[in-house]
């Protein structure tokens, strides 16, 4: 019965992902955990923050909305104090160029108590990576930055913004350049 439960959680937390709300998986982590998506491309890294990992769905919206996870299995091993769970994902996003991005998404999960202590994702990256690439050549830039770690999760908004000055000639059509 705690299996079937916890299949039930997974796929539901898929729909929701589905419908847009990304928010479940950063409620269920662990105060302690970790996210890896296998790889080298703009999704791909290793989060430990539940900043890191809102900063990373962000991103994954961005560069692919509307992604639709399709469940089509899901394995579950264990009991609440040491869970193990295995799915396999279909997805399916359109890309700019109207072409479609299609992969099969492989995860492990570790769920103590009923919060995710670790989450591991690989899928083939060389089709990820040509979809990827294929953002990037109709001019999303965020398609070939770097990863999301908790360390770019930790820089302070402030940081990221132009100073004052250069916002407010920006602001009366002057060049962020004009100094």
């Amino acid at each position: 019965m705690y299996h079937r439960i916890v299949a039930g959680r997974v796929r539901a937390t898929f729909a929701a992902i589905n419908a847009g709300d990304w928010e479940p998986v950063i409620a269920g982590v662990a105060s302690t955990f970790t996210y890896r998506f296998y790889g080298e491309h703009a999704l791909s890294g290793e989060r430990h923050t539940p900043a890191a990992l809102r900063l990373w769905w962000q991103r994954a919206e961005r560069l692919l909305p509307g992604t639709n996870f399709q469940v089509d299995d899901v394995l579950v091993a264990g009991w609440p104090w040491s869970t193990r769970v295995a799915t396999r994902v279909t997805v399916d996003a359109g890309l700019p160029d109207g072409s479609r991005y299609g992969n099969v998404v492989m995860q492990f999960m570790r769920i103590r108590w009923g919060k995710i202590t670790e989450v591991r994702t690989l899928e083939d990256t060389a089709v990820l990576t040509r979809a990827l690439d294929r953002l990037a050549a109709a001019g999303v830039a965020e398609a070939h930055a770097a990863p999301i770690t908790d360390m770019a999760a930790a820089v302070p908004a402030a940081a990221t913004r132009p100073t004052p000055g250069r916002a407010a000639r920006a602001d009366l059509g002057g060049s962020a350049l004009d100094e």
